[in-house]
């Protein structure tokens, strides 16, 4: 299995570094050739405007598209939630909306208020979970599941091959969100 993490911007690294770990081969995707053979993808946090802008100069916004339509999974934390989400509610700008979700950026504060915590996804059980400035969930359409809530927020949903997480899970050695998402793309 080969999963594509963008790396234009943001913790690329760490994503790498954790799928590598579960002995998937990852492989940085900078332009549309890096696309070719993925089994998923996984759009980190960072930036989501200047991500965004990164994959528009790189050519990169058509091919992903394509790949949605096609039904590869995609698996975005914190900006990667963002840039995958519906609707942002305090941001003008709309970018994929592959997933029925309205998010709020920078929802649980500013960079001091970051935080570590643990909590209950479905499906998979207590994981530890790192927040950095990170969004919150704020409307959920239809067909989506929630996996995960903080303090009475959404902060982990998935939508058909779409999985999102306002937080950072490469920030952490439990790898078993990267388990289900690896259980979407198989």
């Amino acid at each position: 299995m080969k999963i594509g993490v963008i790396a234009v911007q943001g913790d690329v690294r760490e994503h790498l570094r954790a799928l590598e770990r579960l002995e998937v081969k990852a492989v940085p995707v900078r332009k549309p050739a890096d696309l070719e053979g993925v089994s998923g993808l996984v759009f980190p946090g960072g930036e989501s405007t200047a991500i965004w802008r990164l994959l528009k100069w790189s050519g990169l916004v058509e091919p992903i598209e394509e790949l949605h339509r096609s039904g590869v999974p995609f698996f975005g934390t914190c900006a990667g939630m963002i840039l995958l989400a519906r609707e942002i509610v305090n941001w003008p700008e709309r970018f994929f909306g592959f997933i029925d979700i309205a998010v709020e950026r920078n929802a649980s504060g500013r960079q001091v208020d970051s935080f570590e915590t643990e909590l209950e996804v479905k499906g998979v059980g207590r994981v530890p979970a790192v927040f950095i400035r990170a969004p919150y969930i704020r409307r959920v359409g239809p067909g989506v599941e929630v996996l995960a809530e903080h303090q009475g927020h959404p902060v982990m949903a998935r939508e058909g091959r779409v999985l999102v997480a306002s937080f950072h899970p490469e920030l952490t050695e439990d790898l078993r969100v990267y388990d289900l998402f690896l259980t979407m793309c198989s």
